[in-house]
């Protein structure tokens, strides 16, 4: 249980307001030419953070097998979204720089 507690505050810590910095679009202007375009690459860090509380939730509640089981196939699911979207962000703004 304590690797679910310090992954749970890890990522909430450090992806959870990353991303929400970057979705409400107060990046500062140093890191804005890196992270163009900021809304999608902001969604996708929501998404991989979206992991950690899928996966963590469940088993400190003390939830079924099942349900946990269902949680963490859920959280790959999420993962792989924010993966895609991610690369789709990365591939559209070189594609806009050349």
């Amino acid at each position: 249980m304590t690797w679910h507690w310090s992954g749970l505050i890890l990522f909430s810590l450090t992806l959870l307001p990353a991303g929400l910095i970057m979705v409400t679009g107060r990046v500062p202007e140093r890191p804005r030419t890196r992270l163009v375009p900021a809304p999608p690459r902001a969604w996708a860090v929501l998404a991989l953070y979206a992991a950690a509380p899928l996966n963590a939730i469940p088993r400190l509640a003390g939830a079924s097998p099942a349900i946990a089981s269902a949680a963490t196939a859920t959280a790959g699911v999420v993962t792989a979204t924010g993966c895609g979207v991610a690369a789709i962000a990365l591939h559209r703004a070189a594609g806009a720089a050349s």
